[in-house]
């Protein structure tokens, strides 16, 4: 996304109301999001071949893109040409900050 870029104006979207103070637009459509995770899949199950994948999600924040992108591969494993294993693991970074 371009430093000009506008976003798209909030009243296109369904906001909750908890959010609708803090918001002034949207940059990135939640669909954009799935569509690039489901392309992420597709160039991980690509690029890997028939390699093992051992996929390691980093605790808190990132569990809900980590799930969607193993759903996505979990969905190619079962109806694609091919299948490769996954192993899942979870690591959890303390921030010195």
């Amino acid at each position: 996304i371009s430093d000009e870029e506008s976003g798209y104006n909030k009243n296109l979207f369904f906001i909750p109301k908890h959010y609708e103070e803090d918001l002034e637009r949207v940059f990135i459509p939640h669909g954009l999001i799935l569509d690039r995770t489901e392309r992420l899949a597709r160039d991980i199950m690509q690029d890997m071949g028939s390699h093992h994948i051992v996929a390691l999600c980093v605790l808190k924040r990132g569990y809900k893109f980590f799930a969607d992108l193993l759903d996505h591969i979990k969905a190619l494993n079962q109806n694609g040409d091919k299948s490769v294993p996954v192993t899942v693991d979870f690591v959890r970074i303390k921030s010195y900050c």
